[in-house]
């Protein structure tokens, strides 16, 4: 065969495995948008459902109680990166999005039809403290198993663009239900509707679209990089196996540490403290979140990309240097303005640097671990950082907020970035030195 009769079928060889490795990002990804717009309606519609479930006449300790609940689900995290990542690792990538994806569907479902305090007294938080620990351990395998699987699927020239897609559709899920609180807010309800029954329409739609994903995700093909570990050593899934790497899982929890507690303050607690805090109306609070988000979707794949031109690191320290010194300018001003457009910009603001590390976090992990233990390595570090320094970001905030201590948690988050930055200085960019083709 000639080199020009050849020509033609490596270009239809080459568009077609960019085709194959666009389509298993997609669906992979809409799984994980599915899975966060199910965990972030619990937030989004927090202001109308907090009374049915923690009856006080303070809408501060209201929102409060709901923040510990938050935080709370956030300790079956690392039991969810453990489980599902030995069933990423140990018998596919595959089988676990699809599950944990299932989990959530469930979790949804209680929510929708729990009865309110007024009904059923206390049972009512307790079943909602359950379906949220379903939800947490959910979304703890969620992050592993999808992250690995965005890693492995990606070529090593656009690793970083790729991957950015988890914290596109994280953020995305956000914004889903940011889009549903506006439609029913606007369109189809009152606010007497939705604080009596309209809160649990999101949760039977979130339902609806987790057992549509779990569908899409029955088509995903198995990682190339797990197939080809499978040939070579016996599949792993093994806590012990994986305490054979302690200066990895280390640098999880420290790179992580500072990075969780700025997104779960300028995504999560965002829309309490603009509302409680600066003040703006409902309505406000909802346009001005939902805008920085899309600014914040926008920045996730421009950054991936750029990593994979200059090289993770950069991108890290740019983070910590950044978050370090304009946290608490931000957050100050932020609280100071009683303007829409002003919250939107310092948001926006904040956004510039947090992509920094939101957009190729997920990367830089898989990269830190060969393949039978990379879910196992990406997911547990990861959710139980999450758990301590992410979770409770909302509710650290709110309880110094109910003391009068405000200002106190602007240090804290900025201290946090700081020790994260420590970390990104002195490792290695893992671009050029990623484990991604080894396989144990």
């Amino acid at each position: 065969m000639t080199d020009q009769a050849i020509r033609p079928v490596e270009a239809a060889t080459n568009l077609a495995d960019v085709e194959r490795r666009i389509k298993a990002i997609l669906i992979g990804s809409a799984g994980n948008l599915v899975e966060w717009y199910d965990f972030y309606a619990y937030t989004a519609f927090a202001l109308y459902f907090a009374p049915a479930f923690f009856p006080h006449s303070d809408p501060v300790v209201q929102q409060l109680d709901a923040a510990v609940l938050f935080a709370a689900t956030f300790l079956m995290r690392p039991l969810g990166g453990w489980l599902f990542g030995y069933l990423a690792d140990h018998f596919g990538r595959k089988l676990s999005l699809t599950v944990s994806v299932l989990c959530m569907c469930f979790g949804s479902l209680i929510i929708a039809v729990t009865p309110t305090y007024a009904t059923i007294g206390v049972a009512a938080p307790a079943i909602l403290a359950l379906a949220r620990v379903i939800e947490g351990l959910s979304l703890g395998g969620e992050y592993g198993a999808s992250a690995t699987y965005l890693t492995e699927v990606a070529d090593d020239k656009h690793r970083g663009f790729y991957s950015s897609f988890q914290y596109v559709t994280l953020i995305g899920g956000q914004l889903t239900a940011i889009i549903v609180l506006l439609l029913l807010q606007k369109v189809f309800l009152t606010q007497d509707q939705l604080k009596a029954w309209g809160w649990r329409i999101p949760f039977v739609i979130g339902a609806l679209l987790a057992i549509f994903t779990a569908v899409m995700r029955r088509g995903l093909h198995e990682t190339e990089a797990f197939e080809q570990a499978r040939k070579v050593v016996k599949p792993s899934g093994s806590i012990l196996e994986l305490l054979n790497y302690p200066r990895e899982l280390l640098l999880v929890v420290g790179l992580t540490a500072g990075g969780t507690a700025a997104f779960y303050t300028f995504t999560t607690y965002m829309q309490t403290f603009v509302k409680l805090s600066v003040g703006l109306s409902a309505d406000q609070t909802t346009m001005v979140i939902f805008a920085s988000l899309v600014f914040a979707t926008i920045l996730q794949p421009l950054y991936g990309a750029l990593s994979d031109r200059i090289g993770r690191k950069p991108l890290l320290i740019f983070f910590g240097v950044a978050g370090t010194l304009a946290t608490i300018p931000i957050l100050t001003l932020l609280k100071d303005t009683k303007s829409p457009f002003i919250a939107f910009l310092l948001i926006c603001a904040a956004w510039i640097f947090v992509a920094g590390y939101t957009s190729i976090n997920a990367v830089v992990k898989a990269e830190l671990f060969p393949t039978n233990v990379r879910a196992l390595g990406v997911g547990v570090p990861y959710a139980l950082t999450v758990s301590i320094f992410g979770g409770t970001a909302p509710m650290i905030a709110l309880f110094l907020k109910n003391n009068g201590h405000e200002s106190w948690f602007y240090y804290y988050l900025s201290g946090m970035i700081f020790l994260s930055l420590l970390i990104y200085a002195t490792m290695r960019d893992t671009k050029h030195a990623s484990a991604m083709h080894r396989h144990q």
